[in-house]
């Protein structure tokens, strides 16, 4: 009993660092729609969007640009607001990044930034978000098996002060695929341009710098994981 007990714990432990590890791989640096064949694939797509109509809790990776497609058109809102007990940060997101921001309302409204917390701190760069060592965040992750987001790089979304963006695992990556569940915000003020055009920005910052600052001023570990968890709670507001 004892050792499967033991057991448990370790498929556990080694969930959280692989996630943590993971994470790492994801993150914009300091310095610093694919093409679907049309032979024979209109009948496909058209099933692919009848089952995720019915079907909001159905993404893949294999459904990913017509998932978010169809949700994108049912579920129209714009702005949402990350509560933190630092205070709020409220955002818009960009029509013009369709599918990055039917995708931040579908994991808002599925609950899943919920479980995670702001787990990366850079002080005049950015505060990252949506990872955690919660197992329920794993559970998440584990339901979607991990997709990826499609670049949506666009010449009038730039990184400057409060930009919103998404993270995304730079090597092996030569698609510039965003991590959906993982986000960061610009906290320098004079924005971090040099990543332009390597992470999708979709939004921005309305209201909320003072909380921003607040949190960037957190101590870090040497992996700039603060020592204090910063859980968040996210809602769409329209």
């Amino acid at each position: 009993m004892q050792r499967i007990y033991f057991l448990i714990l370790s498929v556990f432990f080694f969930g959280f660092i692989s996630c943590k590890n993971e994470s790492k791989k994801e993150l914009p640096k300091k310095e610093v729609i694919p093409v679907v064949k049309k032979v024979e694939v209109a009948k496909k797509e058209i099933k692919q969007k009848e089952i995720v109509k019915k079907d909001w809790d159905s993404i893949t990776p294999n459904n990913v640009v017509a998932f978010l497609t169809a949700y994108g058109k049912a579920n129209k809102e714009t702005v949402v607001q990350i509560k933190t007990k630092y205070g709020n940060i409220k955002l818009r997101l960009y029509n013009d990044t369709p599918l990055h921001r039917a995708n931040f309302i579908f994991l808002t409204k599925a609950g899943y930034f919920d479980t995670t917390i702001f787990y990366r701190v850079l002080e005049d760069f950015v505060i990252q978000g949506g990872n955690s060592e919660n197992i329920e965040m794993m559970k998440f992750r584990r339901k979607y098996k991990n997709y990826r987001l499609p670049s949506e790089f666009k010449s009038n979304r730039t990184h400057k002060f409060g930009a919103l963006a998404a993270a995304r695992r730079w090597q092996n990556n030569p698609d510039k695929k965003s991590n959906p569940f993982e986000f960061y915000i610009v906290q320098q003020e004079g924005g971090a341009h040099h990543l332009d055009n390597e992470h999708t920005v979709f939004g921005e910052v309305i209201s909320g710098y003072s909380t921003i600052t607040k949190i960037s001023k957190l101590e870090t570990s040497t992996d700039e994981w603060p020592y204090e968890d910063v859980y968040m709670k996210v809602e769409v507001l329209n």
